[in-house]
Parts: structure tokens; C-alpha cells; sequence
């Protein structure tokens, strides 16, 4: 039987470059807003997920506090550590595991936000309030399997949650908040439904993931599979090296975030890639700057290049075109490629009832060799991931 403490390691994960760095990426900045990774069952998806927990630096908390407050951050505590640092209290720290929580389907509203005590409050005149699972997430990952089977007023409140960082309860007249910064990871299979374009708009990021096409890729696939099964520790150890400078690489790229800045050559490619893919609102202009910033900040990279523009744009903008008629997830991508090599793409056909002819038109206009497509991780990405994964090759000198 596999230890319960033993995970498959994030660098053994076979492909699927375009999902790890989007993971990565929420990792260094959370405020990116999360990812809603789309796919077919058995790629991986929630293997991903699970394994990325050990790549991530452990967090300095309050000791004791169930929201895990920072030491480091007041404006960020709970009303209660907050009230104890106030009066001057010190605070004893610990170190803890990032929190991981797995939010079930059949869990109940007063299940994840928590749940007021009425009586306590009515009769007592103290609020007493029993913390849910945006409690425990706090400061960590909240993960939802099959987010698009959950009911639609619970995904709207924890997108709520996750965009303001905080929870808000309120039962009979009484209220009560505590912090809920955490990233949000979702996945979902599309054939089982879609999720409703008003919450696929508030994921920062999204990714496609399909089976691996090349038949060595599947191998490599089966033969780690096998090897994990037979010794999980054994097969650990022999990932750590890349482990650990993945989680030295993130560390590294949290501290160089502050170092970047906004320039009017980014801010300009930034909006001349939203405004030519016909996205709505301007979500998608801040999430590829923070996108961007983030791979710079874990490349190394002086500043923030059109390479690192492009690469985010490819995790930012594909939930974010309208799929009009004739439009299928691949010619999404394919969109966004011509987008990202600087060619001008017409949206007439995006609009309800475009003909054929307008359809054949649009496609030359930004036409992409199918032959290339074929061979991405993402449907329609051929770029997605590189630029993380062929730094981390150099810091391990592959070839």
C-alpha cells in the first residue's frame, strides 16, 4: 500500500508543461486569481494538483490560529490575532505545511463559509463562530474537483471569497469575516458540462489538457507509474534534486516580484493582445501582466520581455474568447497563436451567424500549420510551459 504521506513528485509528472506552470505561476502570485484546468478523465489532472503541494515552502503562522495568520502581515490576521498583536501580545509562531483542502461536491454552504452560533449571540451577546473550509484554506490551496457539477451559488461564493480574500458570514443580523486568501484550483471534464461563462471569466488562468499523443511520452507515462506503485519512497528520492529547486525557484521568484515594473511598451502589448481577442472587461489585461511578471520573476529575466507577455497570454485569454459558431477550443488556441505572433485577427466571425465563407476568410487570415498543432501538450498552445521548463533543464544542466 502507498504511504498516505508519500505524494507522486511534481517534477516526475510526465508532459503537460502548459498546467504546471500554471500552476507555478499562482504559487509565486497568488492574487492571479487561480486556474480552472479543463480535460478529459485520466490526464493527470488531480495527480497534478495533489503532487504541487510539495513543491511549495512551508509558512510561518501563529501558533494555534485556525486561519493560519501571517506574523508578518497584521492588516491580514484574524480579528482575534489582530486584537492580540494590537495589545502588544507575543505571538508564538510555527511552521506549518501549506493547507491543502479538498472541497467535496455534497459539502453544504455553512459546511465552507462556517456557521454562526445564534444562540450564543442573541442570548449571550458574544459571537461565537465555527470556522468551515475557507477557514482551513486560508493561506494554502483550495482545490475543487469537478467544479462544474457544483452548485452554481456555491462556486459564485468562493470565486467571491478568492477575489477579495475574505469571507464574509452573516446570519439573523449578525456578521462575522475572517481572511480566505488562497489559490483556487479547479478541474472539470467538459463532457460532463460546462461551467457558466460568468464564473469561467473570474479563474485567472485556464489550461486544456489532453492524453498524450507519442507513444514514448504514454510509455514514460506507464513505466513511473509502475515504479511509484512498487516504492514510493525510493522513486521520491530520486525526483528530490528537481523538487527541491523547483521549491528553491519559487522562493526565489516570490522575493523578485517587487522588482518589476510597468512599462508603457508592456502595458501596450498587454491591451493590444485583450483588445484584438474581443475579451470582455479588462480581468484579462491585469491577469497577463501578473502572469507575465510571474515567469519573469522565475526565469531570472531583468525585466519583463514580449517573450513572457506571450507566454501568459497563452494561460490567460483562452476561457476568455467567445466560442462562436465554427469555433472549437483548438482554433481558440490557434487564435491566440496568430495574436501572439503580432498578426492582425478580424473578429467578425466571432459574431452569431457567420457564414462559411466568413469562417474560411477568418482562418486565413490567421491560419496556423495543423501539422504543428498536433504536436502541444495544450490543443492549439505550441509554446505553453516552455519557458519554465527549459530554464529548470538549464539550472539542471539536461540537455
Amino acid at each position: 500500500m502507498i504511504p498516505r504521506e508519500v505524494q507522486f513528485p511534481f517534477s516526475a509528472l510526465v508532459g503537460q508543461e502548459a498546467l504546471k506552470t500554471a500552476l507555478i505561476v499562482n504559487a509565486i502570485d497568488p492574487s492571479i486569481g487561480g486556474v480552472l484546468i479543463r480535460g478529459q478523465k485520466g490526464t493527470g489532472k488531480t495527480t497534478a494538483v495533489r503532487s504541487f503541494r510539495s513543491v511549495l515552502p512551508p509558512i510561518r503562522a501563529v501558533k494555534g490560529c485556525v486561519y493560519h495568520c501571517s506574523l508578518d502581515n497584521p492588516a491580514e490576521m484574524c480579528g482575534t490575532c489582530r486584537e492580540r498583536y494590537e495589545k502588544g501580545e507575543t505571538l508564538e509562531e510555527e511552521t506549518i505545511p501549506i493547507p491543502l483542502v479538498d472541497l467535496p461536491l455534497n459539502a453544504t454552504e455553512d459546511r465552507i463559509v462556517g456557521t454562526i452560533q445564534l444562540e450564543a449571540a442573541l442570548y449571550e451577546g458574544r459571537r461565537t463562530f465555527e470556522p468551515g473550509l475557507l477557514a482551513t484554506a486560508n493561506r494554502g490551496i483550495l482545490y475543487i474537483d469537478e467544479v462544474n457539477l457544483l452548485e452554481d451559488h456555491l462556486v459564485d461564493l468562493l470565486l467571491d471569497a478568492a477575489a477579495t480574500g475574505v469571507n464574509r458570514v452573516e446570519r439573523e443580523g449578525v456578521s462575522y469575516t475572517h481572511p480566505a486568501r488562497f489559490i483556487l484550483i479547479g478541474t472539470m471534464n467538459p463532457e460532463e458540462g460546462e461551467l457558466r461563462p460568468q464564473f469561467l471569466d473570474r479563474f485567472g488562468l485556464c489550461v486544456q489538457v489532453s492524453t498524450l499523443s507519442r507513444p514514448e511520452e504514454r510509455a514514460e507515462i506507464v513505466r513511473r507509474k509502475i515504479q511509484f506503485e512498487a516504492d514510493p519512497v525510493r522513486f521520491a528520492s530520486q525526483w528530490a534534486q528537481e523538487e527541491q529547486l523547483l521549491a528553491r525557484c519559487i522562493v526565489e521568484a516570490q522575493k523578485r516580484l517587487s522588482e518589476y515594473f510597468v512599462s508603457e511598451e508592456t502595458l501596450s502589448e498587454i491591451v493590444r493582445l485583450a483588445e484584438h481577442a474581443g475579451t470582455a472587461g479588462h480581468r484579462p489585461e491585469i491577469a497577463i501582466y501578473k502572469t507575465a511578471r510571474a515567469i519573469a520573476a522565475f526565469t531570472e529575466s531583468d525585466e519583463i520581455r514580449g517573450e513572457h507577455i506571450r507566454e501568459a497570454a497563452r494561460l490567460v485569454l483562452p476561457h476568455r474568447i467567445d466560442l462562436g459558431p465554427f469555433q472549437d477550443e483548438r482554433k481558440v488556441m490557434e487564435r491566440i497563436e496568430a495574436l501572439t505572433e503580432g498578426k492582425e485577427v478580424s473578429s467578425k466571425p466571432h459574431a452569431a451567424g457567420a457564414t462559411l465563407e466568413e469562417e474560411s476568410i477568418y482562418q486565413e487570415e490567421y491560419g496556423v500549420d495543423p501539422t504543428v498543432l498536433e504536436e502541444m501538450q495544450v490543443p492549439g498552445s505550441t509554446a505553453a510551459g516552455s519557458i519554465v521548463f527549459e530554464f529548470l533543464k538549464k539550472k539542471l544542466f539536461l540537455p
